[in-house]
């Protein structure tokens, strides 16, 4: 490796990408439902109590839409041009008849989360019975999801008002160990590299970017005016399996996630195969 080389990967290293919170408030939020009328304060009332941190920070204003009677997706669209909401909350298999099968969100729910650039809050179905004891008390437990945890400050920040004061909020990240394996079996193939000496640094260096920016994370966040504990999980692993292991042991209450990707109408990433899976978690799909 020549001098210039070598400056310039000391050089990259050393560069950090470092939290800058961006202001959330959420004044608007349309509540989304297909209720009998004698079911829909109870829905509300469950809802608003599971949201209590907003309802301390923003005090925002509450408007419902919908009913038992069936309604198209394009008119849940208009429903949130119209109002124009902060936040978009409703539940799995709104109006679907397929809400015996684990494999969607149900039509109107996967086009609202992909449709909008509104934030969806997606709740497990109200008629669900076997969810965990802690399932929509509060939020005093969540976490932030990413393929790639360093720089994403929206994604944080909105973790974070979500948070209720005194609450963890646990900021996760997943190197994929299938992806970094086939990596290091092309080095392998290369005679001029070592591939023993490749596996060991390049495994550090993916794991040092998303700790540092964790790390920055709890700085900037501590100099703010919400009280809130950051736990780190940084490890490679099996993406699913070990998200879906990490919402689980650490009993999660809310569940944060991008669903947006430029370059493709389905959702981004690992979030829809999450979203599916973890059935029993609400999710704030961004």
């Amino acid at each position: 490796m020549s001098t210039l080389d070598r400056f310039e990967s000391v050089f990259n290293a050393a560069a950090r990408e470092v939290f800058a919170h961006q202001p959330v408030e959420i004044g608007r939020v349309l509540l989304v439902h297909d209720l009998a009328e004698a079911l829909q304060d109870d829905f509300l009332y469950l809802a608003k109590g599971f949201l209590s941190v907003l309802e301390e920070r923003d005090k925002p204003g509450w408007e419902l839409f919908g009913g038992h009677v069936p309604f198209s997706v394009r008119e849940v669209l208009n429903a949130v041009e119209q109002a124009k909401p902060d936040l978009v909350v409703t539940y799995r298999h709104l109006h679907s008849t397929v809400g015996e099968w684990p494999h969607s969100l149900g039509e109107h729910v996967d086009v609202l989360t992909q449709a909008t650039s509104t934030p969806v809050l997606v709740l497990p179905h109200p008629g669900r019975k076997d969810l965990p004891g802690h399932a929509l008390k509060n939020t005093g437990r969540v976490m932030a999801v990413t393929d790639h945890l360093a720089g994403d400050h929206r994604l944080v920040s909105h973790a974070a008002h979500f948070t209720r004061d005194g609450g963890t909020l646990y900021l996760a990240h997943v190197e994929d160990d299938t992806v970094f394996e086939r990596y290091i079996a092309a080095i392998g193939k290369i005679p001029d590299l070592d591939t023993d000496i490749a596996r060991e640094e390049i495994r550090a260096r993916l794991m040092v970017d998303p700790i540092e920016y964790i790390e920055s994370c709890r700085d900037g966040l501590a100099r703010g005016n919400q009280t809130l504990k950051v736990e780190s999980r940084v490890k490679l692993g099996h993406q699913l399996a070990d998200y879906r292991g990490l919402v689980e042991e650490n009993e999660i209450d809310l569940l944060v996630m991008y669903t947006k990707d430029d370059e493709q109408l389905a959702m981004h990433g690992i979030a829809y195969p999450l979203a599916v899976e973890l059935r029993a978690t609400p999710l704030l799909l961004l």
